[in-house]
C-alpha cells in the first residue's frame, strides 16, 4: 500500500530530502489532498512505475507484442454545454481571463492500465497499480544544479494533418491570447520563489504522435534562478506553484473555484505533478493524458483552455482530440 500524506508532511519530506540530497519521488494531485513523496530506493516497482526522460525504475522483460484496441464514448453534449456556459458566462463577468475545463471519456480497450503504460511513448510516463495511467508530453518545472527552474507551458493544440497546421495554430487570435496568458501567469507564478525571472522562448511547436495522427502543441519557456538554500525549500517551491497554471487558469484562485462548479468533481491526480529528485536536479511533469480506473470502467480524462473568444463545438473537439493514446511501433518490453 502506498502511503497518501497531507499537504503539510509532504513539503516537510521534500524539503528535508532535498537538504540531504536524498534522491526521491513525488506524486501530487491537483487538490493537493493525497500527496506522495517516497524515496526512490522505496518505490514499490510492483505496485508503481514511473519514466521521466528516461530515469525510470524498472528493467526491461519479455517483448509487449499485443496489438491494441482503443474506443472513445464522448460525454453528452448538453452535459458539456452546461459546464461550457457556466464557464462563459464567468468570463464575461470578468471573474477569469482563462478556464481550463476538463472532462472523463469513457473508454474501451483491450490494454491494462500497466500495457497502455508500456505502449504508450511521452516524456513523463506514471502508473500506478489499479488507479492510473499517464503519458504527460508536459513538463511542469525543471530545476537544474546551479538552481535555474524552468516551466514550459503548453496552449494550443491542432491536428497536424491540416493544410499549414503550424501557420494556422501560430496565427490563430484565440489560440495567440491563451498562449499569453499562461505565459504571463507562469512569469508571475515563478516570480514568487526566483529572481531573473525572464521569457526565454516564446511558443515554439513540437509534434507528438498518437494512434490517430499527429498533433501540433505550442509551448515556451520561462527561467529564474533560485536563491541560496533553496534545496532544504524544495517542498515549499513545488506547493507555491500549484496547480499548474496550465491547467487551471487566470486568476488562479478564482479560476479553480469555476472549475470546480463546472466539473462538479475532483480531478484527483488528474492535472496534478509528478516529479523525481536525483540528489542534484529536479525534473517534474503535469498529468495530462491520463487513463484512469473507475468503478465504472476505464475513462480518459481530458480538457482545453477555454477564453471569451472560445467556440463551444471547437473547444469539445478538442477535449476529445486529446483522448488518444501515443503508440510506439515497436512497444516497450513489459518488465519482469
Amino acid at each position: 500500500m502506498i502511503e497518501t500524506l497531507n499537504r503539510q508532511e509532504a513539503i516537510c519530506r521534500m524539503n528535508s530530502w532535498g537538504a540531504a540530497g536524498e534522491p526521491f519521488l513525488f506524486i501530487i494531485d491537483f487538490e493537493m489532498e493525497r500527496p506522495i513523496v517516497l524515496r526512490l530506493s522505496d518505490a514499490p516497482a510492483g505496485a508503481l512505475f514511473y519514466d521521466l526522460n528516461g530515469k525510470r525504475n524498472y528493467q526491461d522483460g519479455p517483448a509487449f507484442l499485443k496489438e491494441a484496441f482503443f474506443e472513445k464514448y464522448p460525454m453528452p453534449r448538453s452535459r458539456y454545454h452546461s459546464a461550457f456556459q457556466l464557464v462563459m458566462d464567468n468570463l464575461k463577468a470578468g471573474n477569469s481571463y482563462l478556464v481550463n475545463l476538463a472532462f472523463p471519456t469513457p473508454i474501451s480497450t483491450n490494454l491494462t492500465l500497466k500495457e497502455a503504460f508500456f505502449a504508450s511513448r511521452a516524456p513523463y510516463r506514471l502508473w500506478l497499480k489499479d488507479q492510473f495511467a499517464c503519458f504527460s508530453p508536459e513538463s511542469f518545472v525543471t530545476i537544474n544544479e546551479s538552481g535555474q527552474i524552468a516551466s514550459f507551458p503548453m496552449k494550443g493544440t491542432i491536428d497536424a494533418a491540416l493544410p499549414d497546421a503550424g501557420g494556422q495554430l501560430l496565427n490563430n487570435p484565440k489560440e495567440k491570447a491563451e498562449h499569453a496568458t499562461i505565459v504571463d501567469l507562469i512569469r508571475n507564478d515563478l516570480s514568487m520563489v526566483a529572481e531573473n525571472v525572464r521569457v526565454k522562448r516564446y511558443r515554439y511547436i513540437e509534434e507528438i504522435e498518437t494512434h490517430q495522427g499527429g498533433l501540433l502543441q505550442s509551448s515556451s519557456e520561462i527561467a529564474g534562478q533560485l536563491g541560496n538554500g533553496y534545496l532544504s525549500r524544495l517542498g515549499d517551491i513545488i506547493f507555491r506553484l500549484l496547480p499548474a497554471g496550465s491547467i487551471s487558469g487566470a486568476p488562479k484562485r478564482k479560476t479553480v473555484e469555476i472549475i470546480r462548479a463546472a466539473e462538479g468533481q475532483e480531478r484527483g491526480y488528474y492535472t496534478g505533478v509528478f516529479g523525481l529528485f536525483d540528489g542534484r536536479r529536479l525534473d517534474s511533469g503535469v498529468m495530462i493524458r491520463f487513463i484512469e480506473q473507475t468503478p465504472d470502467g476505464l475513462v480518459f480524462k481530458s480538457g482545453g483552455g477555454i477564453t471569451a473568444a472560445s467556440a463551444e463545438e471547437d473547444e469539445y473537439r478538442e477535449m476529445l482530440r486529446k483522448a488518444y493514446l501515443p503508440f510506439v511501433q515497436t512497444p516497450e518490453p513489459i518488465p519482469r
